[in-house]
C-alpha cells in the first residue's frame, strides 16, 4: 500500500504529516516554506509512494469557506496539475490549531517550544490526517 499525505496549507508555512504504509497511524512528518513545497514534495515522491493527498478545508462556524480558501484553491490546482495521479480529498480542519495547540500543552512542551509555529503547523497536519483516517 502507498501513504497519504496530509497538508495543512499556510500563505508561510505549510505543516505536512503522512500515514505509514498500511494507512492506520497518522504521523508529523515537517514543516516546509510555502514557497518550497513543490520542490519538497517532488523530493518526497521519488521516495515514497503517496496515493492520496489530504488537505484541510478552513471554514468558519457558519459552515461557509473562511478567507484562507482563497490561497489554498490555486494550491490545490497546482498540486494536481503537478501530481494529477494523485486525487486530492478534503477535510474540515476548524479548531486544528487550537487542538494542536492543546495537544503541545498535555504533552507537557514548555512555553517556548508551544510558540513554535511550524510545530503547531505539522501537528495540525497530523489532526487533518487523524479525521481522514477516522471518517474512512
Amino acid at each position: 500500500m502507498a501513504r497519504i499525505l496530509a497538508l495543512d496549507y499556510g500563505t508561510i508555512r505549510t505543516g505536512i504529516a503522512v500515514t505509514d504504509e498500511l494507512q492506520i497511524i497518522a504521523s508529523g512528518l515537517t514543516t516546509v516554506e510555502t514557497k518550497k513545497i513543490f520542490s519538497f514534495l517532488m523530493d518526497y515522491l521519488k521516495n515514497e509512494k503517496v496515493e492520496l493527498f489530504v488537505i484541510g478545508e478552513p471554514k468558519q462556524m457558519n459552515n461557509k469557506a473562511s478567507e484562507s480558501e482563497q490561497f489554498i484553491k490555486p494550491f490545490i490546482e497546482k498540486l494536481q496539475l503537478t501530481f494529477p495521479k494523485i486525487p486530492v480529498v478534503r477535510v474540515d480542519e476548524r479548531f486544528t490549531s487550537k487542538m494542536a495547540f492543546q495537544s503541545m500543552i498535555d504533552s507537557g512542551l514548555k512555553k517556548k517550544q508551544r510558540q513554535n509555529k511550524a510545530l503547531i503547523d505539522e501537528i495540525s497536519a497530523t489532526i487533518i490526517l487523524q479525521s481522514y483516517l477516522q471518517q474512512k
